[in-house]
């Protein structure tokens, strides 16, 4: 049984989130922060509980707020600059912090993250969509002349591949597509 004080450290670990910032920016151009990454995929699995009934939802929110927890040791490297190494690193930070919290919840979280990596259940698979998912919406909200060059294909390309077990999951990223394709041809004078 995990005590108040385990608790409450454990909740320490987790607050870096809150200040560790993310490359892209809200809409009002403000760096957004991984916590609020997190919150927002876990929100989007959340809504889609009646799209995806045959899923277990509740194990897909669970992927969600645990899944850059990572990042609390490392902070965010954008997945484009991101190398083997830096994610060897983060696995074994987050690792090490994983067996040191109480068994039960060490169990728990460590057959989340062997599903989340195997990437074979379609609710490991609807997770990872979610958060690649999540990323391209933001670009899309956050104010163009935030976007380094190469972020224009980026966001014309990128998760295409990662949705194609779903259709509805495809058709959300052609929609988001055409959000980007609009955003471009508006605001921006780069493609």
């Amino acid at each position: 049984m995990m005590d108040p004080r385990e608790f409450l450290e454990i909740l320490h670990v987790a607050e870096r989130l809150k200040d560790t910032p993310r490359h892209c920016t809200t809409t009002k151009g403000r760096r957004e922060s991984v916590a609020e990454h997190s919150w927002r995929i876990s929100l989007m699995a959340f809504l889609l509980r009646h799209e995806f009934p045959e899923l277990d939802m509740d194990k897909v929110v669970d992927m969600c707020l645990i899944h850059d927890l990572g990042e609390c040791f490392t902070g965010d490297i954008p997945t484009f600059v991101k190398t083997d190494s830096d994610r060897d690193t983060e696995d074994s930070l987050l690792h090490q912090w994983v067996l040191s919290l109480p068994p039960e919840l060490s169990r728990d979280m460590s057959a989340l993250y062997e599903e989340m990596d195997a990437q074979q259940t379609p609710e490991a698979k609807l997770y990872k969509a979610l958060d690649k998912l999540e990323a391209v919406i933001q670009h899309n909200e956050s104010p163009i002349d935030t976007w380094e060059e190469h972020e224009y294909e980026l966001n014309k390309t990128y998760a295409f591949d990662t949705v194609a077990f779903s259709s509805w999951l495809t058709d959300l990223r052609k929609a988001i597509l055409t959000d980007t394709l609009e955003k471009i041809e508006t605001e921006g004078q780069n493609s």
